[in-house]
């Protein structure tokens, strides 16, 4: 326990749920191009990069869950990131033309229930 003369540490004032996100982003919070909601949807395409692209272990971490579909949601529960991390990685990546992302549809074409629980399934993980 501090005594009322002890002066707070560096660590003291250091949140790592904070400082975490704000590296891996580089301070960003908004993706340079694109908007990606909760649901949607990104998928790695072409062949994986090789260790030189300069990609964030972040970056492979996405593209290795994206080799099939993956929301924005379930990423974010993945990686155990904030979901403004992962829109901002995603961007990123978006823009190096390594992942596509698929808008979420409009309510009157959705009628398939798997997609509602699926976004279910992935806000919960949060």
């Amino acid at each position: 326990m501090r005594g009322p003369d002890d002066e707070p540490t560096d660590e003291h004032w250091v949140d790592p749920e904070i400082i975490r996100p704000y590296v891996v982003t580089r301070g960003r919070t908004q993706p340079a191009h694109g908007r990606f909601d909760l649901i949607s949807m990104a998928l790695a395409v072409g062949p994986p990069p090789g260790p030189d692209a300069g990609l964030d272990p972040e970056h492979l971490r996405i593209l290795q869950l994206c080799r099939e579909p993956k929301s924005v949601a379930e990423i974010a529960a993945y990686l155990d990131l904030p979901a403004g991390t992962i829109r901002v990685l995603l961007g990123d990546l978006f823009d190096r033309e390594l992942v596509s992302a698929q808008e979420p549809q409009s309510e009157v074409d959705m009628h398939d229930i798997k997609m509602y629980r699926a976004v279910l399934d992935g806000l919960r993980s949060l």
